[in-house]
């Protein structure tokens, strides 16, 4: 194995793949721009506490084909890239490329090899504690050794190759015979301290030392050896509880990679850790109510992972903004829901009154006047609050679904009943409280208070 690309400069990608380039100059990085701009021009520094610091200059790109063809790709970025990272190196693989995991969960290996076949691919752990200062700049506080081995559990000249090569640069590396079961072993400790770091909002040792959470540790460790034996038939010990918290004791003053992602608002991988686990479980009745919490909370806790669905903003004169979707427009209460709209756009739909949205929010003392606001801010209406209260409709959908936007949707204001002051605005991105008038592109006429 000649050519090795590493996918990713974060604190795993980073760490190892700036050693492994210290030592072969046939290693180049595969990034994303900003990642990659920082690269190019300062070069990729470790800064370790516990070893030494340096600076490696590696060829790297954003594109693939402009890089030399890999024999030998090291997966180092985050589980939800993968999709991505897929498409870009398919045409860039020759027959005998081999792929290494160290991505955390369990999805990685079997997605790969829907993908790229089983003989390409080659497991791996990662146990590091490492986080990145900016781009291109990776801090490393314990450990920096990986655990690799076919996926059939045999010993194979490419994995000892492999492990030569981090052997080679400095890095701890070791076959294992059941990797997949090595991968389990880290999914329970994974899905306890990661979400827990983040939901007690403090180091491992803040989960560890309270007895209150001990229970709570021992459960979810059970349910994910529960689905580990159903899902995959990989039995784990029966101590693994135990192992998990021992384990845990030399790592007690970190921050968790969850953390660090929560701490810097960038997305987590709670869906390929306690997510998954909960979804298994589903699949072959295996109850997971601690792993299921666990993805709620931090699912909520997470602002890097917005609804996709649409929705309008709430925000101005109010305590706190809001975004309402389609599918919360549609839970508000039931009398104030309006199912039988006619004529609207030329179709039948479906609205919810505006006083159901003045439930929902807290408005600011004197707040008189609401403005709607299309999502290209080209079109308003500015009622009085009485004016929206008594006669405003969003509407938000038909009864086959989605009101369209050809039609003014996904959301469009209606007032029947308004007569002349008639408010009706297309395609509603923003409703704006204020305290006073704002903006409204109607006719003069149409602006008169009542």
């Amino acid at each position: 194995m000649k050519q090795i690309m590493i996918i990713g400069a974060g604190a795993v990608g980073g760490y190892f793949g700036a050693h492994l380039a210290r030592h072969n100059p046939y290693v180049s990085f595969l990034l994303r721009p900003e990642t990659q701009a920082a690269v190019a021009k300062d070069g990729l520094t470790i800064r370790s506490a516990i070893g030494e610091s340096f600076t490696v200059h590696p060829p790297s790109a954003s594109d693939p084909k402009a890089l030399p063809q890999p024999d030998l790709i090291i997966l180092g970025m985050k589980a939800y890239a993968l999709e991505k990272v897929m498409d870009q190196i398919e045409p860039i693989m020759h027959p005998g490329t081999t792929i290494l995991t160290l991505q955390n969960g369990v999805t990685i290996e079997d997605t790969l090899k829907a993908r790229f076949g089983r003989e390409r691919i080659v497991g791996g752990v990662a146990f590091i504690y490492s986080k990145i200062v900016k781009p291109g700049v990776i801090d490393h506080f314990k450990k920096g050794m990986v655990t690799i081995g076919e996926l059939m559990g045999l010993e194979t000249a490419r994995s000892a190759e492999i492990a030569q090569l981090f052997k080679d640069a400095g890095i701890p590396c070791f076959l294992s015979k059941d990797i997949r079961k090595a991968k389990w072993e880290k999914m329970c400790w994974n899905c306890v301290f990661n979400p827990l770091t983040v939901l007690v909002n403090d180091h491992v040792a803040r989960a560890l030392d309270h007895p209150e959470l001990q229970p709570v540790i021992t459960t979810m460790v059970r349910e994910v050896s529960a689905v580990a034996m159903a899902a995959h038939r990989i039995p784990l010990d029966d101590d693994m509880p135990e192992k998990v918290v021992k384990w845990s004791q030399e790592l007690r003053d970190i921050h968790t990679s969850m953390y660090d992602d929560w701490a810097a608002g960038r997305p987590t991988e709670i869906d390929f850790l306690n997510g998954y686990i909960v979804k298994r479980g589903k699949e072959f009745g295996i109850p997971t109510p601690m792993n299921e919490m666990a993805t709620a909370l931090i699912k909520a806790m997470t602002t890097g992972e917005p609804s996709t669905e649409p929705g309008i903003q709430i925000e101005g004169e109010v305590v706190q903004p809001l975004r309402l979707t389609r599918t919360a427009l549609g839970e508000l209460p039931f009398h104030h829901q309006v199912a039988n709209l006619q004529g609207v756009g030329g179709v039948q739909c479906i609205g919810v009154k505006f006083q159901a949205i003045l439930d929902v929010s807290t408005l600011k003392v004197g707040v008189d006047h609401v403005t709607f606001i299309s999502c290209d801010k080209q079109y308003s209406a500015c009622l009085t609050l009485q004016q929206a209260r008594e006669f405003g409709i969003i509407v938000y959908g038909t009864p086959d679904g989605v009101f369209p936007a050809e039609r003014g949707g996904p959301f469009r204001l209606v007032t029947p009943g308004l007569g002349d002051l008639c408010a009706n605005v297309k395609q509603v991105g923003r409703i704006v409280f204020s305290k006073g008038l704002g903006s409204d592109t109607r006719p003069p006429q149409a602006c008169a208070e009542d």
